[in-house]
């Protein structure tokens, strides 16, 4: 399993836990304004951690660390997650999984085979724009709904997530998304920040005020939305 990247504390990846993270690399999705190129398309096996360092770091914080997040990339892209998933169990620790949702069998794999404590999920835009927003024409959807039906069954804790885009995302996206995770716990609107280092150029940050009137939006279908990013 590749390692490309280990953030040693975060007060912000896992909420209300203080946690580190690691970055898998790879993704099936090649959304534009992702921020994290590196792992996507510009991947680096010289950027390679060493993973015995990284649990190592975590051994010598228990205590004091609550959690870890697995994120990406896609961590799901690959069975090989689970072997990873099951030694960071075996220290004791909460797991955070970040996921696209495009692997519904191996969500279900890491809810039921107790390997996760709870699941962040991007909801990238309504499902008219998602493909474009994914930058993948011939998008299949039916995984990505059937991630949702899942998560809103309960299996697990979990939260739904969109980075809005000024170009990517109006206020009738926003509609359309509440519309379809309706009844969920929470869900984040990450406000979108150009990293330098993007998929493809070209895309700015929403304005406070446009953040500020999707929150109430999406506040008719979800009873906790936070902004983030503001």
């Amino acid at each position: 399993m590749q390692i490309h990247g280990f953030q040693k504390m975060t007060l912000l990846d896992y909420p209300g836990k203080v946690a580190a993270t690691i970055f898998l690399p790879g993704c099936n999705l090649r959304c534009p304004f992702c921020h994290n190129a590196p792992l996507v398309t510009k991947i680096n096996l010289a950027d390679r951690m060493d993973k015995a360092d990284i649990f190592e770091y975590l051994k010598k914080r228990k205590g004091i660390l609550d959690g870890v997040c697995v994120t990406g990339g896609e961590p799901l892209l690959s069975d090989e997650v689970f072997d990873l998933l099951k030694e960071l169990r075996e220290l004791g620790y909460l797991i955070k999984l970040d996921t696209n949702g495009t692997f519904p069998e191996r969500l279900r794999r890491a809810v039921f085979g107790g390997l996760v404590d709870s699941v962040a999920m991007d909801i990238k835009n309504s499902k008219e724009r998602y493909a474009e927003t994914v930058g993948v024409e011939d998008l299949d959807l039916a995984p990505i709904e059937e991630s949702v039906s899942f998560l809103k069954s309960g299996a697990v804790d979990f939260e739904f997530r969109t980075t809005v885009v000024k170009e990517l995302h109006t206020e009738h996206d926003i509609e359309r998304i509440g519309e379809w995770i309706r009844g969920a716990p929470r869900y984040y609107l990450q406000r979108f920040k150009d990293s330098g280092d993007l998929i493809k150029g070209g895309f700015t940050e929403p304005e406070i005020s446009f953040m500020e009137n999707l929150q109430k939006i999406a506040l008719k279908y979800v009873d906790k939305v936070e902004l983030r990013g503001i």
